[in-house]
């Protein structure tokens, strides 16, 4: 390899090993709070869907973090965006264990949304604009499971530090990405395509995301599905676990590891599989086998099988997800490549912010396992078909 060569590749490991770290602990923050909620609820003195509204709060407030840093990455660059919020959303998550009520912590889960939706677009663009072009696809996975490494660093906090020193540690560990801005600050390179494609001021910017709304709309339908899918099969899987199955909380955290293991296997696989075969057809393969994992993921009567179902839906589902970085960053044009794939995964997100909501609610009147298993296959089917009606530019060239 030539020096030219070693430094490009070391340049785009640098870039993905950011992005990875920033989404997995940023996923990591947000699912100490996943495992937390009947604890908290109890310390607040609230019912278990006003805890379950912090997350959709959470989820609600990621579309103006990404509206913020995203425009930022596209007029001055891809680094300095991603520094200052992994600085933002540490700080917050370090206060929302110091929360002395209920009102507060509501507040700085809004704000954590903030910071969280800021991450992702600007990270995925970072890494994309970077990485080969023949290797998006499973690079992709392998970025997108941050998300999955990050609940399972949230398990194993759950599982070694809640039984000692209950749930406001497990926030305060969540302020070690701020550690990472430095990484950022003296590893990771701007982005040559931004260089290359950066708007001359910021009436340019505004100008090119005008332009791109029915991009936007399409986009912002599939990362709702995708979100729907996402969020509807975990945010509420410890409650069911541990209320509706009786698993003590270190049973939790060695089953959400578990199926965890799952997911980043299923986002590196399915990434692959986007490579060979087509974003889309990956994407839709998956849901359409998760669809298939419903009853046993549910309803398995015993242990073993119930394990089996949660590691196999996670596989499927995540493996979907490990598709995304690749396929909208693929689809969104250089000038607003920072700001269209975060925004509208975030716009998604907020789409779909009402799931562990809507599950805790139809809990109370089915139970957990049948209020998950309609959500399930509605998004499911729903997804394949926004999918597949949707576009696809497997391998484009950026910055050309």
């Amino acid at each position: 390899m030539t020096p030219a060569g070693h430094e490009e590749s070391k340049d785009f490991l640098n870039a993905l090993i950011a992005s990875f770290l920033g989404w997995t602990l940023d996923a990591f923050d947000f699912f100490v709070l996943v495992f937390a909620v009947p604890t908290i609820a109890e310390e607040f003195h609230v019912d278990l869907p006003e805890i379950a509204k912090t997350i959709a709060v959470t989820l609600a407030f990621r579309p103006v973090g990404a509206f913020i840093f995203g425009l930022l990455a596209d007029r001055y660059g891809r680094r300095l965006p991603l520094m200052l919020d992994l600085v933002f959303y540490s700080v917050v998550e370090v206060l929302s264990g110091l929360a002395p009520d209920y009102k507060t912590f509501l507040i700085l889960r809004a704000l954590f949304g903030i910071g969280m939706g800021g991450e992702w677009g600007v990270g995925a663009s970072l890494a994309m604009e970077k990485v080969p072009p023949k290797w998006r696809g499973v690079l992709s996975g392998i970025l997108q499971e941050g998300y999955a490494v990050g609940y399972l660093l949230a398990a194993c906090c759950y599982f070694f530090v809640f039984p000692k020193w209950g749930w406001r540690p497990m926030f305060f560990i969540g302020g070690l990405p701020a550690l990472l801005a430095l990484f950022v600050r003296f590893k990771v390179k701007e982005s040559a395509v931004w260089e290359r494609t950066r708007p001359p001021n910021w009436s340019g910017v505004g100008r090119a995301i005008v332009s791109q709304w029915k991009l936007f709309l399409y986009l912002s339908c599939l990362m709702m599905m995708m979100n729907f899918a996402s969020h509807g099969t975990q945010d509420m899987y410890p409650t069911f676990l541990k209320l509706e199955r009786g698993f003590s909380p270190r049973q939790v955290a060695v089953i959400v590891v578990i199926y965890n293991i799952g997911a980043l296997v299923g986002g590196i696989l399915f990434g692959l599989y986007s490579d060979r075969f087509g974003r889309r057809r990956g994407m839709a393969t998956a849901f359409l086998l998760a669809t298939v994992m419903i009853p046993l993921w549910a309803y398995a009567q015993n242990t073993p099988l119930l394990v089996l179902g949660a590691f196999l839906m996670q596989f499927m589902v995540q493996g979907a997800w490990g598709v995304i970085p690749a396929h909208i960053t693929e689809l969104s044009p250089d000038s607003v490549r920072g700001f269209l794939p975060g925004l509208a995964y975030q716009c998604g997100v907020l789409l779909a912010s009402s799931v562990p909501y809507t599950v805790a609610v139809f809990s109370k009147t089915l139970n957990y396992s049948t209020a998950m298993a309609l959500t399930a296959l509605t998004v499911f089917l729903l997804g394949i078909a926004v999918i597949l009606l949707g576009p696809e530019k497997k391998g484009v060239p950026f910055g050309s």
